[in-house]
């Protein structure tokens, strides 16, 4: 038997378990599974979780069955490429056949001191709890930074103010507007929408320093109740062990059929990988679809494709609170209730339609 071993349990890991269960999988291929949690997590929604608004069940999706699908769960320490084995804390390593990598990604703190250690994130579920259990215990009136005002800090901030509309809550971004990568027409939206509720925006901020509830712009320390991080990604720490060629960002070069050069049994998906894009679910469903030809072929003995079509993202779409939101559809700047609905109904279809 085949053994293929899927790191993560993330949007490129279901979609490579949705696309070969249960008719796809050939007869003498198995699957192993290894997640930290025993269901898929919708991280686009951590902002929700964190803020409040939503409850924990509300972003867990229920992984596939099947007879030749195991399910392991557990912390991957190292990933041996050499003797094809998967290290796991305190566990019994597991041998593969071919791996596909989808561990997602971590802050980047970019070496501001003091920030891993004193802020609050959202980049896992459990940091999204934690940070959820911070905030909504905090007292009336208490003083929120949250650093980095790109999609997640912007969904923060504007759910926050729905759910804790006392707090006051200020957004600090490097940029002359947040949501630099979007067009200034949203940005100013956004930014409005933050202002007549009273969310105060920092331009120009540049984060030296951060101690327990201080936080030093330009090294001008200010004091905040609770400080939350969302101004950057970096690739998870298991694939930055990786002795493989990688980017600037640090994420995996790939070749075109996203395995890594010199290795047909290693795949790389979603945020460790070196793609054309900026990170995100819809970036790692449409690669990880390519992947699943790859490998049918391959498993087959047939030549893989050498080459695919880009891949097509439909849009990006942001929440302000339940009722507005933003995005880019077909490259069209929309705003108001409509994006937000749209979100709503993306997510529903994810949840209820496989994706």
């Amino acid at each position: 038997m085949i053994n293929l071993v899927i790191l993560g349990g993330g949007y490129g890991g279901m979609r490579i378990l949705q696309r070969l269960l249960p008719t796809q999988l050939p007869e003498d291929v198995e699957i192993t599974l290894i997640d930290r949690v025993p269901y898929h997590c919708l991280k686009t929604e951590y902002y929700a979780l964190a803020a409040g608004t939503i409850s924990d069940q509300h972003i867990r999706v229920a992984f596939p069955e099947h007879p030749r699908l195991t399910i392991k769960y557990g912390e991957v320490t190292d990933i041996d490429l050499d003797r094809k084995l998967v290290h796991l804390q305190g566990k019994d390593s597991i041998s593969y056949d071919d791996l596909i990598i989808g561990l997602g990604c971590e802050d980047k703190y970019h070496n501001v001191p003091g920030a891993k250690e004193h802020t609050y994130s959202i980049q896992s579920i459990d940091n999204s709890r934690s940070t959820y259990q911070k905030l909504n215990n905090l007292p009336p009136d208490s003083d929120v930074a949250i650093i980095g005002a790109g999609l997640s800090g912007v969904e923060l901030a504007s759910e926050l103010n729905d759910s804790r509309p006392d707090l006051k809550i200020s957004l600090f971004d490097r940029g002359n507007h947040i949501l630099s990568m979007f067009p200034e027409r949203l940005s100013n939206y956004v930014e409005n929408w933050f202002t007549t509720r009273d969310v105060k925006i920092i331009n120009g901020s540049n984060i030296t320093k951060v101690e327990s509830n201080l936080l030093y712009n330009h090294d001008t320390p200010i004091k905040f109740d609770t400080i939350v991080w969302t101004a950057g990604i970096q690739p998870n720490k298991i694939v930055q062990q990786l002795d493989v060629e990688k980017d600037v960002q640090g994420r995996v070069v790939l070749t075109v059929q996203h395995n890594i050069p010199g290795n047909e049994h290693v795949y790389v998906v979603g945020d460790c990988a070196s793609l054309p894009h900026a990170p995100s679910a819809q970036l790692a469903e449409g690669q990880a679809e390519q992947i699943v030809q790859v490998l049918l072929k391959r498993w087959n003995n047939e030549e893989p494709p050498t080459q695919f079509p880009p891949i097509k993202l439909k849009g990006v779409l942001g929440s302000l609170g339940k009722k507005h939101g933003f995005g880019l559809v077909a490259e069209r700047p929309i705003i108001g209730r409509v994006p937000r609905l749209l979100k709503s109904g993306v997510l529903w279809m994810y949840k209820y339609h496989n994706g």
